[in-house]
């Protein structure tokens, strides 16, 4: 099997939101009740990242299994942090967002932190406080919990860092 991660083209979308509706799927099974709730993400969500070069396709044998946003900071709802602080909130970082993939392949997230750390040695994220899975696999990864952020929308959000030294 050969695997790839690729910048995501427009043409790429309807296969991308196949992998999402899994991935929601998968997130309602696991309890995560509240994550990514009625259309979002959205297809106008992932054209905009497209358009911003920061969606990416994971392939493995030039099929699409997977999705994630990679964008460079500053992202606003990182602005402000509670209960705790960033490892490093000086340099600038990249942002992982929308993490996505199809149960049956093993390995996506771990191909996904290669790559993003292949590109910035300081990456953020958040997840939802009922993703037990992202929050398993972050630790996981090396990433620290930071605090809680805050959506536009309010939502609240449990915001973590990873620093390669």
């Amino acid at each position: 099997m050969k695997r790839v991660v690729r910048k995501a083209k427009f043409e790429d979308v309807a296969a991308i939101m196949s992998v999402i509706d899994v991935a929601k799927k998968i997130m309602r099974q696991s309890g995560n009740m509240h994550q990514w709730e009625g259309n979002y993400p959205s297809e106008t969500v992932i054209t905009s990242d497209i358009q911003k070069n920061g969606g990416f396709v994971v392939e493995d044998d030039g099929k699409p299994v997977g999705y994630f946003a990679f964008l460079p900071s500053p992202d606003p709802t990182y602005a402000k942090i509670y209960e705790g602080e960033w490892l490093d909130d000086e340099r600038s970082y990249h942002v992982i967002h929308r993490i996505a993939s199809y149960p049956h392949t093993h390995g996506i997230f771990s191909s996904i932190m290669d790559f993003c750390f292949s590109h910035d040695a300081n990456i953020r994220v958040d997840t939802h406080k009922d993703n037990k899975i992202m929050q398993h696999n972050l630790l996981k990864h090396g990433f620290t919990y930071c605090g809680i952020i805050y959506l536009s929308s309010g939502d609240e959000r449990l915001a973590y860092q990873r620093l390669l030294s």
